[in-house]
């Protein structure tokens, strides 16, 4: 099938990008109880959303499960295998633009309402520029950052990028990934964050030559390619 062109929407703007470190929900002051409820899955995830008001109306990017905070998010984006048809139903009922460079993708996408975007073989880690792909960076949420890019905008603001646990040993800021959830510290063989390091680096070397501001709000981030900043600093 012919490869998705991501069109300028956004040019000379900002986007921000929510990825799934458990330091999302901090960063927007969400009390103790809607987390333990989310994490629980006594509350669905949209219960974060009055919380995230300062970012509604923004241009906004939702990484894997992300886009189930509610329907203020512009674009869903992901790219890990299975993720489609493990949230088939509700992805069907999203009614937002829905993008992937995964693989599984590339013969059925117009089937399932969703735009796909090749990933860069010559390029693979840091940011194509090609019209039509993505470089996949070993992770979702560095390769929508090349989404962003394609959409022309200019300041990008990361939400979520933690790269190592949070304070309880979770992995997410929700249970969605019943199996990767929740990993023992003890067991960094299971954990993907070596994996998903070097393409951060990568990446904020070819967003310097694209004079494009990436920056991470998550001040405590494993990721040290980018500036990090917490959301008060960003939103006051």
């Amino acid at each position: 099938m012919a490869r998705w062109i991501a069109p300028r929407m956004w040019e000379g703007g900002e986007c921000w990008i929510i990825g799934g470190g458990p330091s999302m929900p901090l960063q927007f002051g969400v009390p103790e109880d809607v987390i333990q409820g989310v994490y629980n899955k006594e509350l669905p995830m949209s219960a974060y959303s009055p919380f995230l008001s300062p970012i509604h109306g923004k241009h906004v990017i939702g990484v894997n499960a992300a886009f189930l905070l509610g329907n203020w998010i512009d674009v869903v984006f992901f790219g890990d295998g299975g993720f489609y048809f493990g949230n088939k139903e509700t992805l069907d009922a999203c009614p937002k633009l829905k993008v992937s460079c995964n693989p599984n993708m590339r013969n059925k996408a117009n089937v399932f309402d969703v735009k796909y975007m090749d990933r860069n073989g010559n390029h693979p880690m840091g940011m194509s520029k090609v019209p039509g792909y993505v470089s996949w960076n070993l992770n979702s949420g560095a390769a929508a950052i090349n989404l962003a890019y394609h959409f022309g905008a200019k300041k990008i603001y990361l939400l979520g990028f933690d790269m190592q646990l949070g304070p309880a040993g979770n992995q997410h800021w929700h249970h969605h990934y019943v199996k990767g959830s929740f990993i023992k510290k003890n067991d960094p063989k299971a954990l993907p964050f070596h994996r998903h390091l070097p393409g951060f680096t990568m990446l904020a070397n070819d967003a310097k030559k694209a004079e494009i501001e990436i920056i991470n709000i998550s001040p405590d981030s494993a990721i040290t390619a980018f500036p990090r900043v917490s959301l008060k600093e960003v939103i006051g």
